[in-house]
């Protein structure tokens, strides 16, 4: 049985690198990454009328069998988490690993299915497995190039990607929440979760059209909020690529430095 659980462990949880990741591992890994973007695609679809309401019940099916998974893998990580030293306590460990951030984004993203008494619409949640996508990028094996910004994206692609991927998340919760908060005040402007996408881009790009803009007070400091988080986001790619250059650079001075060669023949010198 403690073979069982570590192995479960493994599955569920420890990330290998790309040189040692098991088949199974790869396969769960990319099986649950296609279902959190399927359902988070799903959770769009539906709020635009036109496609949530003929599929009313495709979408539904497709939400029970989501939230099924979702259900049945928190619990299995909740059980196997003691097969890891820090959580090998059967009570406390168990509750310190659930009380992990990544673990009660698990939980956000289906317990909302089982709250139907809850007068509150709480489904924009699951987009938050979006989070979970962070978890399966590998840091992959750069390899030299010709070219300086070839080689600087190879080495940068990795941070590239998660830096893509968190906008991409911060896009969609941001949008999804207005979308909820602004609905009833204005539904024709907030009419669904995409069209409530380019008030989020022109937001966190700062740009600010003002062609579309919350009206409630709740809204209003979202949007503030929304709009200072931006700055700091859309930095990241620029940060990333400038630290990639000045890290090159030393690179490519260090070896020239080691092994020096003309600039005109590429001859060594000396």
């Amino acid at each position: 049985m403690n073979h069982f659980r570590l192995r479960l462990w493994e599955l569920l949880e420890v990330t290998f690198d790309s040189d040692t990741q098991s088949t199974v591992i790869d396969w769960y890994d990319r099986s649950l990454a296609t279902l959190i973007v399927l359902n988070v695609l799903a959770v769009i679809l539906e709020s635009v009328r036109s496609i949530g309401e003929p599929f009313a019940t495709a979408f539904y099916a497709f939400e029970v069998f989501s939230v099924a998974v979702f259900t049945i893998e928190y619990v299995l990580r909740i059980w196997s988490c003691t097969a890891d030293s820090r959580y090998s306590n059967p009570v406390l460990g168990r509750i310190r690993y659930a009380l992990t951030p990544m673990v009660l984004i698990d939980l956000l993203s289906f317990a909302p299915f089982y709250l139907v008494a809850l007068p509150f619409d709480l489904r924009f949640l699951r987009v938050m497995r979006l989070f979970r996508l962070l978890r399966v990028l590998k840091l992959g094996r750069y390899s030299d190039s010709l070219s300086l910004v070839t080689r600087v994206l190879r080495r940068k692609r990795s941070d590239l990607v998660a830096a893509v991927v968190v906008l991409l998340v911060m896009l969609v919760l941001a949008s999804s929440v207005m979308y909820y908060v602004e609905r009833e005040a204005q539904p024709d402007v907030f009419s669904s979760i995409p069209a409530a996408m380019w008030w989020g881009v022109v937001t966190f790009t700062t740009v600010g059209y003002g062609d579309v803009y919350p009206v409630t007070p709740l809204g209003k400091v979202l949007g503030s909020l929304i709009a200072l988080l931006g700055i700091g986001l859309f930095a990241l790619p620029a940060g990333i690529l400038a630290s990639g250059f000045s890290e090159e650079r030393e690179r490519v001075q260090a070896a020239v430095e080691d092994d020096p060669v003309c600039p005109h023949c590429g001859q060594r010198i000396g």
